[in-house]
Parts: C-alpha cells; structure tokens; sequence
C-alpha cells in the first residue's frame, strides 16, 4: 500500500513537470503580432490587435531560425453575415532564411493596406502557400 502511493505521488510529480515543461515551451513555434510602427531605437511601437485603418507592421518572432527563402503574407476579411474569412489580400516577400525575426511594412508601395473595418487574419505561408503562422488583427474607423 505504501509502495503504490509512493509510485503515485512520482508519476503525478512526472505528470506536472512535463505540463509545465510544455507550458513553458509553448512559444518555441513562430509567433505572429502587429505593431504600429518600428523604431530604431525604441523597437516595436504600439503592439496590439486593434488598429485604425491603414498599413500596420506584420511581426513575427520564433525561438529559432525559420528557414525561409520566399514568403506570403495573406489576410482574409471575417463576414459578419456569413459568419466565414473570405480570401481579400496578399503580397509576396523575399526574406533571409537565417531569420527568427521578421517584420512586414504593409503600405502604399506594397499596396496592402487594412482599408476596411473589420476582423482580418493574417497568415505567413511558406513558398509552398503551407501556414508558418497565423494571427487575428482588427480594423477599427
């Protein structure tokens, strides 16, 4: 009796570990995220999820290298009516496949602007169009 409470009290001791192990860990995989704009010195300016409408900065940080020659930012508008994204934007992007950071301008030059209020979700696609990573964004008025 006394054994089994001993080899209980270890596998739960076990169990917690790895939770928190994994919890830990649950950032290791790339990470999407938006700010307002980058300064040299002061970094990301304005990170949030709620922006007014016009170009955004598209961030995205990974513990490790991505690996990535060429890249697609894409955005699919959600229809309140249908309750579904829909397909609205993307833009090609040539990028250093020794990056763990990368950082998307969206503008006038690239053409891609968050014109219309809404909730948008963004992904990075490999050149293979296979998500790297994702996120929700707002468009406010």
């Amino acid at each position: 009796m006394k054994n089994t409470r001993v080899i209980l009290l270890i596998n739960i001791v076990f169990f917690v570990l790895f939770s928190v192990q994994t919890i830990i860990f649950a950032q290791s995989e790339p990470v999407m995220y938006f700010c307002e704009r980058y300064d040299e010195f002061e970094g990301e300016v304005g990170i949030s999820n709620s922006f007014p409408r016009g170009p955004i900065n598209i961030l995205v940080r990974c513990d490790y290298s991505l690996n990535l020659d060429k890249v697609t930012i894409q955005y699919d508008k959600y229809d309140l009516t249908t309750g579904n994204f829909f397909y609205y934007e993307k833009a090609y992007f040539d990028v250093d496949n020794d990056k763990s950071y990368l950082s998307f301008f969206m503008d006038e030059e690239i053409n891609m602007e968050f014109e219309d209020p809404g909730f948008y979700r963004v992904f990075l696609l490999d050149e293979d169009g296979k998500t790297v990573t994702s996120s929700l964004v707002e468009i406010i008025d």
